[in-house]
This record gives structure tokens, C-alpha cells and sequence, in this order.
């Protein structure tokens, strides 16, 4: 299974207490996220499944890519790994799944599947991380196939 983890690109900042969900992109936000989406859909599946977060910066995000895509609660800002890793079925679903989503779960979700000592991976705002299921030796594991930022493609 592939599994490719896309952080919302640049969105505003200061928002009110309550209000994080309705956050937008700034215009640069929606500069990063048109050239990522042009970038993924070109090497993306036709079947990739796509999650988006209901925040509206990560749905504003996800539209860029001009694909269907559906909302869960449980990749909101404050998910979890487990809940993400649950919902996309790893790693038993077939195929590719994209995920759009925020900071911190997606850099917890990456350290965790990596096996780092860190407790999260920096994802920048805007960027691809897209990690592939093997197995090798009858053992499985998460390999990096590549990570992408916005400001160089």
C-alpha cells in the first residue's frame, strides 16, 4: 500500500479560540497547494482514495487537486496516529491513499511508521511525504519514497 501524507499548504494565522477550523489559505498557501496538486496528480493513481480534514484550510487545499475526496473527523487538527492509521487501513489496504491533514499527527504518524526516535518528523506547510508498505524477509516495513515541498517544484 502506498500511503502519501500532504500537510495543508500556508493558511492565516491568529485565529480566535473555537475558530481553527474555519482558518483559510493565505494567497501563498494557495500558490503551494496549486503546485503540489499539479505535481501529485501527475504521479498519483486515477484510484488513489483521498481523506481530507473538515478544517477548511485542508479542504481548501485538497480542491486544488480537482479530485473527489471525502471529509473524516478523525484527521481534524488534535487526531491521532491510531485514528489515522485506522481510517486509511494500514497496511492492508490496497492501492494508494492520500491524506490531507495538519501538524503534529502527520509528523507523529511519519516517525512512527519510520521507527524514529523522535516522537514527530517537521513536515512543512504544503509538503508530500509518500511512504510505501513492503515486506522484506517476511518482516514488513514503511519505506520513504519521497518527499516533496511546494517552494521547490
Amino acid at each position: 500500500m502506498d500511503l502519501i501524507l500532504w500537510r495543508h499548504a500556508e493558511a492565516v494565522e491568529g485565529a480566535v479560540e473555537g475558530e481553527d477550523m474555519a482558518r483559510v489559505l493565505t494567497s501563498r498557501g494557495e500558490k503551494q497547494a496549486a503546485r503540489m496538486s499539479a505535481w501529485l496528480d501527475r504521479q498519483m493513481p486515477d484510484s488513489t482514495r483521498i481523506w481530507v480534514s473538515p478544517a477548511r484550510r485542508a479542504e481548501q487545499t485538497a480542491l486544488a487537486l480537482g479530485r473527489k475526496f471525502k471529509f473524516n473527523q478523525s484527521i481534524a487538527p488534535m487526531g491521532t496516529v491510531e485514528q489515522l492509521l485506522q481510517l486509511v487501513q494500514w497496511p492492508h489496504a490496497k492501492g494508494c491513499v492520500l491524506v490531507v491533514g495538519h501538524q503534529p499527527t502527520l509528523g507523529q504518524t511519519i516517525s512512527s511508521l519510520l521507527g524514529l526516535s523522535t516522537s514527530e518528523c517537521a513536515v512543512k506547510k504544503g509538503a508530500v511525504w509518500w511512504l510505501r508498505y513492503r515486506e522484506r524477509d517476511a518482516t514488513g516495513q514503511a519505506v520513504v519514497v519521497t518527499v516533496q515541498s511546494p517552494d521547490l517544484l
